[in-house]
């Protein structure tokens, strides 16, 4: 046995303790496999598993869960299968029991096990008893309905650009080069310009005139680039283009308009003697604001830089307002897989990628870093750091992660307010005595004999 100074103790999670009576549910789409395990009723140290089938409709549902509260379940899990697993976990959680949704590479079968229904329903009770899963996050049923409209909106948003795309592709076809001399293909001017297009005009002079603006003053450039073959077959095409993109504008202004009303009728997750410490790392610029409570969550995210309106709605849409789901900063920033993984083996440890994570998230996390970073503000300046001897991804992906951790701490303590750090953060920190040092130690190096004079 080695010495106490050298033997570390991990202390082990709650979810690692073994239950008595636990269940589980091989989800498919029309049905879901149950297994139960319980002690043997006669021997000692002996369990049991019991296996059937279950259709996954809404009175089936709800008969499973009133047979699982009667045989004294602690604790459901279901396999994230696609969409089937919303039934049954909706429905189990409704009848008061624990039901945790576990991703499917962390339940997969062992090499060589044969794999059936009935015995990955087995296999999946027995890592939920002995503790072997961790629960992926479900959030509660307010925030649920606020990301179907934030996704379906984001989805709308994608699709609309990709018709975008096709109109650009259709003009390039009839040689019309609209799109290399404004900057907004579809903004007042070049609109009227594809509009005149569809209804017969094809006398470049008179398309250029419908230029507003400061599009004026590149009339040369547009009678250049109005000067194509647009015909009839064009026209066709671009009309529906032009509908669909309109269609989609107009379904992203009505979602918009209800996820307004939903964010604004959120409750407060917790109440004020509730709320959890909050960690105040150094380089972190939030700080408590008595005068925050008059701003909504919304409002407050708006201050980070980057974050607009709409960034804010889905941030909230994905991560909820209760953080005590995730304890710190740094569990809010592993479950969206914005920080490296850490592979440590023997002697060697090495960094690994950061996953997939949630899509929406990433993606509107990396359009907030995107803007942070031609900011002059403390993220970025922190951007224009990394960027030099990482690389523009990895500094995305940092800036990406410094703002999540800042949003932690606001949805954390609906009291705390973003305060900026300032660009000039990192030079006030900066040594110079040491930072001279370094200099001429480098200067000498190369070979050079410095010497300073100081300034007047």
């Amino acid at each position: 046995m080695k010495p106490d100074s050298d033997v570390v103790e991990i202390d082990e999670d709650e979810s690692e303790r073994i239950l008595t009576v636990a269940a589980s549910v091989d989800v498919a789409k029309a049905s879901g496999m149950v297994c139960v395990r319980h002690p043997h009723p006669s021997i000692e140290g002996r369990r049991v598993s019991k296996v059937w089938e279950v259709p996954s409709n809404t009175n089936s549902i709800l008969a499973l869960g009133s047979d699982l509260v009667a045989l004294g379940v602690e604790r459901v899990v279901l396999e994230s299968t696609s969409d089937y697993w919303r039934p049954f976990f909706y429905l189990l959680e409704a009848a008061g029991l624990s039901v945790w949704l576990v991703n499917a590479r962390d339940v997969k079968q062992v090499t060589g096990r044969p794999k059936t229904d009935k015995l990955d329903a087995v296999w999946l009770a027995k890592l939920n008893e002995r503790g072997m899963l961790r629960p992926s996050f479900v959030p509660p049923a307010e925030i649920r309905v606020l990301r179907d409209y934030t996704r379906l909106r984001t989805e709308l948003v994608e699709e609309r650009s990709r018709h975008k795309q096709r109109l650009e592709k259709l003009l390039e076809d009839a040689l019309i080069k609209l799109s290399s001399v404004a900057t907004d293909l579809l903004g007042v001017s070049a609109r009227e310009m594809i509009e005149a297009l569809i209804a017969g005009e094809r006398d470049p002079k008179v398309l250029a005139d419908l230029a507003r603006g400061k599009l004026k003053a590149k009339r040369g450039a547009l009678l250049e680039a109005l000067n194509g073959r647009f015909d009839d077959h064009h026209a066709d095409l671009a009309r529906l283009l032009l509908d669909q993109i309109d269609a989609c504008t107009d379904k992203v202004d009505r979602l918009t308009a209800r996820i307004t009303e939903l964010v604004a009728g959120l409750p407060d997750p917790r109440p004020p003697g509730d709320r959890a410490p909050r960690p105040t790392p150094s380089d972190v610029p939030v700080e408590h604001d008595p005068d925050a409570r008059h701003l909504t969550t919304v409002e407050r995210l708006d201050e980070v830089p980057g974050i607009a309106e709409r960034a804010a709605q889905i941030i909230i849409a994905e991560v909820g307002l209760d953080m005590s789901r995730f304890p710190t900063p740094a569990h809010l920033v592993s479950w969206a897989k914005l920080s490296p993984q850490t592979i440590q083996s023997g002697p060697k440890t090495k960094v690994g990628k950061t996953g997939k994570g949630n899509r929406y998230l990433k993606g509107v996390l990396g359009e907030v870093a995107t803007a942070a970073a031609k900011t002059d503000t403390f993220l970025g300046e922190r951007y224009r750091r990394l960027v030099r001897r990482r690389g523009k991804q990895r500094a995305l992906v940092a800036v990406a992660r410094s703002i999540l951790v800042i949003v932690w701490h606001l949805l954390n303590d609906p009291d705390a307010r973003y305060v900026d750090l300032g660009s000039h953060y990192y030079t006030s920190r900066v040594d110079p005595d040491r930072k001279t040092r370094d200099l001429v130690r480098q200067l000498h190096a190369l070979g050079h004999t410095v010497t300073l004079t100081p300034a007047a």
